[in-house]
């Protein structure tokens, strides 16, 4: 099996304490997000690292977090499958039909997305979110639509989440209002 880094990217959160770096890896059959958040989530801080992998059609295949939240240790692993989602092996019906990982602690997951968003119009995927680094696994129903200036419209039905999007060349947010700033960094 062959890799190669194409993309890298680091972002600032806007709405609290914290930090992301991001890099973006091909390998044979899809892509690999492989990251380091660090962070401050209900009082406590927070080390996470992550690795998502996605198929040639940018869509999740398997995401594995592990790190620290306090003193708390987590490492999981969360598949999508034939016969649907699994975390650590345990079947995750709530989520069935999603295409994508959505991890709540990093803008990162939105590539997935992003990268199948046609040139001209909009797309809605369903996601598995990790809404914060502690919780269960919920659907996020999302929509991407490309708008004027380059930027893209995001709505989230389940939050109420609606922002224009920065985007650069390869699919990464560079701005997140009121959430994530970021610039690439190779």
């Amino acid at each position: 099996m062959t890799s190669q880094r194409t993309a890298e990217i680091a972002w600032q959160a806007l709405d609290r304490e914290g930090r992301d770096k991001c890099r973006l890896v091909q390998e044979d059959g899809g892509w690999m997000l492989i990251g380091h958040a660090r962070f401050r989530a209900d009082g406590m801080d927070c080390a996470l690292d992550y690795v998502v992998r996605v198929d040639a059609d940018w869509m999740t295949r398997s995401a594995d977090i592990s790190g620290l939240c306090g003193r708390d240790e987590m490492a999981t692993r969360i598949e999508r499958g034939e016969g649907g989602w699994t975390r650590d092996g345990v079947p995750q019906p709530q989520v069935n039909g999603a295409t994508d990982i959505d991890l709540g602690f990093t803008p990162a997951t939105n590539l997935m997305p992003l990268r199948r968003l046609p040139e001209i119009g909009q797309i809605e995927a369903r996601a598995a979110w990790l809404p914060s680094p502690g919780a269960g696994l919920e659907p996020l129903d999302q929509t991407y639509r490309r708008a004027r200036g380059g930027l893209v419209h995001y709505a989230a039905a389940q939050t109420g989440t609606a922002v224009d999007l920065k985007v650069d060349g390869e699919g990464f947010v560079t701005l997140y209002p009121g959430f994530w700033e970021g610039r690439r960094t190779g």
